[in-house]
């Protein structure tokens, strides 16, 4: 077998004439522009560059001789203006419609911005009917209204500017544990384990799946498989081989509630530490991280911070100053009278009004409430083996607005007294098991206390919540 190859001529001097159009020309324009964001663009000191901007139009301003527009493409919360001739303006550029548009950017005269770009060509990719569009150009909306649209809300000023606040976080809680030399584990999201032992469990089995009494082994998996609670018992593993360990990922709870502080599924943060024997290491390094991200955040995403301190929760921003600049309070726990809704006594459970009261008591700066009564804990929680009160070696931080953050204790690694307590378990204590202790803290809760947001569907991209309608 044969190939021959042939040789085709450049251009024809029929095709370069067709080529010279004015559609030619703007496809070269594009293909020599350079592709830019909003706001490389905005911090740009360059003036007269060629670019290309592709984005969403949150405003439209024609004018006799020319055409004002404002354009994001979510890279920031400041706009870029676009001046264009009135000659560009079509009937399709609307409010909320999606462009592609080349020019030069050029030095603006208003003092909001450096630069604006000066258009030649705009071209409208997806076009959007302002009338039946959800939200409107000049009405500011609240959260409650912006919630009903979960796949659209992610267009207005304040959800995504959450969205780049929790991007940052992320990278700033992988960047504290990387730097201090944690290992991160991939913890499965199916698993046979209630960790925190509440029985709120999703169960997972193949769909159609129907339970056969003859069938010796009716599950897809060898035993009942469910949503992971956490990731802490597989991190435990890990602290077996690893000093320091922690997981960043999806967790899920079937609590039938549509309050402001609950969701079906969201992000946890755990780490777990081996050689350990104290909660003042445990607590170092939730308040290390808790302020390593914060001024994270706060540097890196200023423009959107000062968003929601300025319009959702005023007076915020000071609030966050001081749980950066003062030490976090240490409170034992211990009985006392004072009044409150639900009534307490040693051995109940803290609510979310006592953790209120706990951290207003202490000037409105965290506060790590520690040894709480032992059967309030999980089996693994360390003894403290005290009297009167029988407590474990465990530790919740309790911040303002939003009660608890973190939660976690020392493991209790003697053998002996694990066994009075759960028959399994006890293997991973017998090969070389180490004092060890850990935490988890909810990504969400960390994102409503620092922005002085009330509601936690209001962090996360997609809340999940019973009853709620998932897209």
């Amino acid at each position: 077998m044969s190939f021959t190859l042939q040789r085709i001529p450049a251009f024809s001097s029929g095709l370069f004439c067709r080529c010279s159009s004015k559609s030619f020309q703007r496809h070269c324009s594009r293909i020599s522009s350079k592709k830019v964001r909003v706001s490389d663009a905005l911090s740009s000191e360059e003036t007269g560059a060629n670019v290309r901007i592709q984005g969403w139009v949150r405003s439209v301003r024609p004018q006799k001789d020319n055409l004002f527009l404002h354009l994001n493409d979510g890279s920031s919360l400041q706009p870029l203006q676009v001046v264009a001739s009135s000659h560009l303006n079509t009937r399709d550029l609307t409010f909320g419609c999606a462009v592609d548009i080349t020019g030069t950017l050029e030095k603006s005269p208003s003092k909001r911005q450096n630069v604006e770009l000066h258009a030649q060509h705009i071209k409208v990719v997806g076009e959007c009917n302002p009338v039946d569009f959800p939200f409107k150009i000049k009405e500011r909306h609240s959260l409650e209204y912006v919630r009903q649209f979960p796949h659209l809300r992610c267009r207005t000023n304040a959800f995504s500017s959450l969205l780049r606040i929790r991007s940052e976080a992320t990278a700033a809680i992988q960047s504290f544990f990387r730097d201090n030399g944690y290992v991160q584990i991939h913890t499965p999201v199916i698993t046979s384990n209630d960790c925190e032992g509440a029985g709120e469990l999703f169960q997972v089995e193949p769909a159609g799946h129907k339970n056969d009494s003859d069938d010796p082994n009716p599950h897809f998996f060898s035993v009942p498989a469910y949503l992971t609670v956490s990731g802490q018992l597989h991190l435990e593993v890990m602290a077996g081989a690893f000093s320091a360990a922690y997981t960043f990922g999806p967790t899920f709870r079937a609590e039938n509630s549509q309050s402001r502080r609950h969701l079906a599924e969201f992000y946890m943060v755990e780490a777990e530490i081996a050689f350990t024997e104290s909660l003042e290491d445990l607590m170092k390094v939730m308040e290390d991280l808790f302020k390593a991200a914060t001024e994270h955040v706060l540097s890196s995403c200023a423009e959107d911070v000062e968003l929601f301190h300025k319009y959702t929760a005023p007076g915020r921003r000071d609030q966050v100053d001081l749980m950066l600049k003062r030490k976090f309070n240490v409170y034992v726990l211990y009985f006392s009278s004072d009044y409150f809704y639900f009534l307490k006594k040693w051995g109940c459970d803290l609510q979310t009004e006592h953790e209120k009261f706990l951290v207003k008591h202490c000037g409105n700066v965290p506060v790590f409430v520690i040894n709480y009564p032992y059967e309030l804990k999980p089996f693994y929680a360390r003894d403290n083996q005290d009297q009167p009160n029988h407590t474990a070696a465990a530790v919740d931080l309790l911040v303002p607005g939003v009660g608890e953050l973190c939660g976690g204790s020392l493991r209790e690694e003697r053998l002996e007294l694990l066994s009075q307590r759960l028959a399994q378990y006890l293997q991973l204590r017998e090969f070389g098991s180490v004092p060890h202790g850990g935490f988890g803290m909810g990504f969400e809760r960390y994102l409503l206390c620092i922005l002085g947001l009330h509601n936690i569907k209001d962090v996360i991209p997609f809340a999940r919540f019973s009853h709620s309608c998932l897209l």
